[in-house]
């Protein structure tokens, strides 16, 4: 890429986009093309031929995506599905008719099997069954990651698949009902915090309600009260989390500095699982993620583990050997990240 190189990011206004949409303007790009939802569907066909025909980029980041956490992948099974495949097939498909010079796909770590060995490598692909929860999610992410595949090999274009994994940074989804692990637990004992201090009016506005009594009773619904906050499943499973920032760092680097070709050895002749982890390499519990945003919120109530709901998939690790090997690794530390994140959120 070159500073006046066109460059299309879908999904600009997201966790990811608004990073990669960050990182690019400080790297002094000055010829981005965005499109909100609704000025563009990307899940309408005709919307996207259309609007490649006019604009014709010359680099596509897709970060565009249904996302959501457990309780919304697990309910709304066939949206997931749906709309993540229809995304990624318009916009792959006619970035290849329109000479796009070159694409990065982001797709998700769910891809890998639940009980994958850790830490889990590009390798491990479609090699057991899935997590049940996130199923028709992972489904068609690993569609993107074939379909990426497939065209580069039969039609010789620059697709290259990225597997970030569990992010989180401003301007993340903070919705009770639908947001992801980290970002939830940082509202909730907020918030939980805020009744144990009495701070009415900061509640209600958080909440954007009107009532008292009535945000009490919803938060708890959520497991949210002023002495205590409620966590599913028994804490034991880890995750690991990446800065979004630095998520974005990755991509931009892989963007300019690397290609398909790079992603695999020439001598192998079935060419597959071609796909990057992007990650840190270490991971941290559950439960002691929740202590640690327990101790930056300085909330002083309990945290209450419910081991009647799903844990889910006890690890998720990345494998980075591969992405540190075509020459990036990490940056932010998790707490301070945290850090960032909480003032970032409070500040809104």
């Amino acid at each position: 890429m070159d500073k006046e190189s066109r460059i299309y990011i879908a999904g600009h206004r997201g966790l990811v986009g608004s990073a990669l949409l960050e990182n690019l303007k400080q790297k002094g790009y000055n010829n981005i093309i965005t499109r909100t939802h609704k000025e563009l569907d990307l899940t309408n066909q005709n919307a996207v031929k259309c609007f490649f025909a006019s604009e014709t980029p010359d680099y596509v980041f897709l970060a565009a995506a249904k996302v959501g956490g457990i309780i919304a992948n697990n309910v709304y099974r066939a949206d997931f599905i749906y709309d993540n495949m229809m995304i990624q097939n318009n916009v792959i498909h006619q970035s290849y008719k329109h000479g796009v010079k070159k694409l990065l796909f982001l797709g998700s770590t769910c891809i890998y099997p639940k009980n994958s060995p850790q830490p889990m490598k590009e390798e491990y692909l479609l090699t057991d069954t899935l997590e049940y929860t996130n199923e028709p999610y992972a489904i068609a992410k690993i569609a993107g990651v074939k379909m990426c595949e497939s065209y580069n090999l039969q039609y010789g274009t620059n697709f290259i698949s990225v597997m970030p994994t569990n992010l989180y940074g401003p301007n993340d989804n903070f919705d009770l009902e639908k947001s992801h692990v980290l970002p939830a637990l940082i509202r909730k004992i907020h918030l939980a915090k805020l009744l144990n201090e009495n701070k009415t009016d900061e509640v209600l506005a958080d909440l954007q309600l009107s009532n008292l009594e009535e945000a009490k009773t919803y938060l708890s619904s959520f497991g949210v009260s002023d002495d205590s906050v409620e966590i599913w499943g028994s804490g034991a499973p880890k995750r690991e989390f990446l800065w979004s920032k630095d998520m974005a760092d990755a991509c931009v680097f892989i963007m300019e500095n690397r290609d398909f070709t790079d992603t695999f050895s020439e001598d192998k002749k079935e060419i597959r699982n071609t796909h990057i982890n992007i990650g840190t390499g270490v991971d941290v519990s559950i439960k002691d993620l929740a202590e640690m945003i327990k101790s930056i919120v300085d909330f002083k109530g309990d945290l209450v583990y419910n081991t009647n709901k799903p844990d889910g998939t006890l690890r998720k690790l990345t494998d980075v050997s591969k992405l540190n090997a075509l020459g990036w690794s990490h940056d932010m530390k998790l707490e301070d990240g945290i850090r960032h994140m909480y003032n970032w959120y409070t500040n809104q």
